[in-house]
């Protein structure tokens, strides 16, 4: 399979696409519930009800989706590497060698210790300090997929650098994208449930999550310069190799994204403090909406191009 030239393994970066995404809305949601929805919702108990109710449900259904896929993940690497099937790759003990004696098979197992204390604490979460830690729990299941690419291979000391860039990276990415989706639920649940009061709590809300996103959003440009200078490396590696290329795909689908939030923040979220129930708000409401939507669409173009990131030699390894 090639897309802009390059030869990439089609099932790996698909994996690998559906564990980034599942992961960030994993994270994106409890971010979410402890930076904006409880702060906006302190004082309104039902509403807080179903947010939290949205937030667990998508924080479950991510997690089984990141566990499921990067068990996937290690298999379908352990057969790259042993050249056998599924079921010869798990008999022949292939599997157990990547498990055991690499540096993938171990952050994997430590990934996996993560997911298991988040499933604890999101069945038991009656307690702020479950919370707390099931939230730590989440960022350290997203931010250790640094240590899984291209950044675990810079040679120290910029190797220190890199993996603090791509983890910064990471989490920023899944505070941004994986956040849209509990926001997308919390706008469509002020029209299905239609509390009181509800147009002031989505306001503050999605005033909240603005300020969440302008943080990401500079910490995303900040450490991808980062890593466009380690993996990249120079104009020519920008211009010249496919994984240049495709990294100007991921930048164009960025600022897309940052164009839609740019409108959210400066022109659509002002109108939703205009008298509730007018036009003027139902309008900028089903905007904020549907560009909310829009964010996560893109999000998820974004996720599918580092799948397909991970699986190249970078630019600065091709051009000398």
């Amino acid at each position: 399979m090639t897309w802009f030239g390059a030869e990439i393994d089609g099932p790996m970066i698909v994996v690998r696409a559906i564990h980034f995404a599942a992961a960030a809305v994993t994270v994106g949601a409890l971010m979410f519930r402890a930076v904006v929805a409880e702060p906006a919702l302190r004082c309104q108990r039902e509403a807080r009800a179903i947010v939290d109710t949205q937030v667990r449900s998508m924080a479950w259904t991510g997690l089984a989706v990141t566990v499921a896929s990067g068990l996937t993940w290690v298999l379908l690497l352990t057969m790259s590497l042993s050249g056998e099937g599924p079921g010869e790759a798990v008999m022949s003990g292939a599997l157990r060698d990547v498990l055991n004696l690499t540096q993938f098979g171990l952050v994997s197992q430590v990934r996996l210790a993560f997911a298991v204390v988040l499933a604890i604490c999101l069945a038991l979460q009656r307690s702020a300090l479950s919370r707390w830690i099931g939230l730590g729990a989440a960022v350290g299941l997203m931010a250790s997929i640094a240590w899984t690419g291209h950044a675990a291979s810079t040679l120290p000391k910029l190797g220190y650098l890199h993996l603090a860039a791509d983890a910064l990276h990471l989490l920023a990415a899944a505070a941004w994208i994986g956040g849209l989706v509990p926001l997308a639920l919390l706008l469509n649940a002020g029209t299905k449930y239609h509390l009181l009061a509800w147009a002031s709590l989505e306001l503050d809300a999605v005033r909240r999550f603005s300020s969440l996103g302008i943080v990401s959003v500079a910490t995303l440009i900040v450490s991808g310069l980062i890593n466009a200078w380690i993996l990249v490396g120079s104009f020519r590696g920008m211009v010249e190799t496919e994984y240049g290329w495709i990294l100007m795909l991921k930048v164009m689908v960025f600022t897309n994204m940052v164009v839609l939030a740019t409108v959210n923040r400066l022109i659509l979220t002002p109108r939703i403090a205009l008298p509730p129930g007018s036009e003027a708000q139902g309008h900028a409401l089903g905007r904020l909406t549907r560009n909310t939507v829009a964010e996560i669409a893109l999000g998820l173009l974004v996720f599918a191009i580092v799948g397909v990131l991970g699986t190249l030699h970078p630019a600065a390894h091709l051009v000398r």
